[in-house]
């Protein structure tokens, strides 16, 4: 009888034991404030530099101004220990850059699409010009 006992006083401090070992675990993951979003902010950072290389700012200002705005607002965050608004910063800042990026692809082929339609219409007059003038 004594040894049942002591046998469940054992069973009920492990228990106890394991218990008090994984709240301190879950407490101690609470009280450490999460890790800066490294990756999102230079993955904003290089899609920005990237749209300044390709000189998006001659088409599409207003969305490379916010994905600065946006970037800055992220790293912010980080400096006030706010990770998950820091992160989705960097991640719309990346967003809005990548977004100027194809805006002003897009403008650009409209351009050349409108020089060689322009080009065509020239030489369709010159070969009106040419045929007309040989008949």
């Amino acid at each position: 009888m004594i040894r049942l006992i002591n046998h469940e006083k054992r069973g009920k401090v492990a228990s106890c034991l394991a218990i008090l070992a994984v709240s301190g675990t879950l407490l101690s993951a609470c009280s450490s404030p999460p890790k800066a979003p490294d990756q999102a902010l230079q993955a904003a950072e290089l899609a920005i530099a990237t749209a300044e290389q390709a000189r998006v700012a001659d088409y599409a200002s207003p969305e490379l101004g916010e994905a600065r705005d946006k970037l800055t607002a992220a790293r912010t965050a980080v400096a006030k220990e706010e990770m998950t608004t820091a992160a989705r910063l960097a991640e719309q800042a990346r967003a809005d850059a990548e977004l100027a990026i194809a805006k002003a692809e897009a403008a650009k082929a409209q351009a050349i699409n409108d020089e060689l339609g322009k080009s065509v219409n020239t030489l369709e007059q010159e070969l009106q010009r040419n045929s007309g003038g040989a008949q």
